[in-house]
């Protein structure tokens, strides 16, 4: 069978790849966009049933399409979210192929083109670019062994309270998904027990507008790079039930059990380490930082902003934060689940190239890598800090296709 022709192969039909295909049309690349499922099929079902968007519909978008199936002010749902990928990749009439599965990536013998083999015949192609996003494999730390007597999931396949076995549930993890799924899990009755490890968690919203606004008018979705030290520090936010600022000692005020990172396991008990007041208080750092950000910048530019005292107002400290446990005995405590909201890696491992450091990372720089004609698109912090957004994942895409446009007319080039 002939191998099928291309310029550009883009691998990954969610938010990143209908960016990038977008961006590959305006620049008149011939390109197919290759998805082994549905289109969007994380934000389907890789996500639990009650899960929103973590920002308003103004503003988690493509710049090119609004919500149709949502209020500008509201929280997307997750089906709505990939009903709208669905609708822009037919508005931009993207040549999407679903259900045909990427095995290998090489360069051909001669090295002037790569070969890429599929579920569907072999592609040749001079460009690639891997747009698969940042959460592809779920990471489940190796410390509760398998075999021990309690049900244990990622929160990749947490789905809703009624799926789990009756009991207690220990959630792992307080970014934002473990933090919403800990509060879904309460409200629902379910005895809940959370490990909170280090975290920011910014205001949802402050003086009259969501902290997505402020991030954009403070320039903070533009920053570069993390802080150092800061790398393995995680998100809470959440746009459930309207969108509310998620505050550990309003979940433990409310019966969530908090305790301080899982650090170990031994014959039926769970141990943690003595962090949790610690990790508390750095997040209350980062939501006060963001207040005085935006009560300075209110100052400064003198835009009219009513005031918000009652938002420096602080929860009671729940018993479980003042006296944190240490331990855990998951049976006499009735715990069943174990669900880990620990996040995902990233899996490479069908590009045979060499652009990948010691810990399988892309090397790159703003997802244009060392080995010439393969891109990425989608990855944490690729440009800047908005970069998994679906609106930051757009700006960047932009960026790659251009590149891609570049780099081609330098090939193109002939001497006179």
């Amino acid at each position: 069978m002939a191998n099928k022709k291309t310029d550009t192969l883009v691998v990954g039909g969610g938010q990143a790849g209908i960016a990038m295909s977008e961006h590959l049309s305006e620049n008149g690349v011939e390109h197919v966009v290759l998805e082994k499922n549905r289109v969007a099929e994380a934000w389907r079902s890789g996500r639990w049933d009650s899960l929103v968007a973590n920002g308003p519909a103004w503003h988690d978008r493509f710049p090119n399409l609004e919500f149709s199936k949502c209020g500008a002010d509201e929280f997307a749902g997750k089906d709505c979210v990939a009903d709208y990928l669905e609708e822009y990749a037919a508005m931009i009439k993207s040549p999407l192929r679903t259900g045909v599965e990427v095995t290998k990536a090489k360069r051909s013998a001669d090295g002037s083109s790569f070969l890429v083999d599929t579920s569907d015949g072999t592609y040749e192609v001079q460009n690639i670019v891997a747009a698969t996003g940042a959460f592809q494999c779920p990471v489940v730390p190796p410390i509760v062994p398998k075999e021990a007597a309690v049900e244990q999931i990622h929160s990749f396949h947490y789905r809703n309270p009624e799926q789990l076995p009756e009991g207690a549930v220990l959630v792992v993890g307080a970014g934002s998904s473990g933090a919403q799924i800990a509060d879904e899990l309460n409200r629902s009755g379910r005895k809940t027990f959370l490990s909170v490890g280090p975290h920011d968690r910014p205001p949802r919203a402050y003086r009259g507008r969501d902290f997505v606004w402020w991030l954009g008018v403070l320039g903070l979705w533009d920053v570069a790079a993390q802080k150092p030290g800061t790398e393995h520090v995680t998100i809470s936010v959440s746009g459930a039930y309207g969108g509310q600022t998620m505050d550990f000692r309003r979940l433990g005020g409310e019966g969530v059990t908090l305790m301080g990172l899982t650090e170990g396991y031994e014959e039926g008990v769970l141990t943690f380490r003595d962090d949790l007041q610690a990790n508390v208080a750095g997040g209350d750092a980062n939501y006060h930082e963001m207040l005085d950000l935006a009560d300075a910048y209110v100052k400064r530019t003198g835009i009219d902003l009513p005031e918000e005292p009652q938002a420096r107002e602080q929860f009671p400290d729940p018993d479980c934060l003042t006296n944190p446990l240490r331990a855990l005995d998951l049976a006499k405590e009735g715990i069943s689940t174990i669900i880990w909201a620990t996040g995902f890696r990233q899996d490479f491992s069908w590009m045979e190239f060499n652009t990948f450091d010691e810990k399988g990372a892309p090397r790159h720089q703003r997802g244009v890598s060392k080995e010439p004609g393969v891109y990425f698109l989608g990855l944490p912090w690729q440009s800047r800090r908005g970069s998994t957004f679906i609106w930051g994942v757009w700006h960047d895409a932009k960026h790659v296709a251009d590149q891609i446009q570049i780099r081609k007319s330098y090939l193109n080039y002939q001497s006179s």
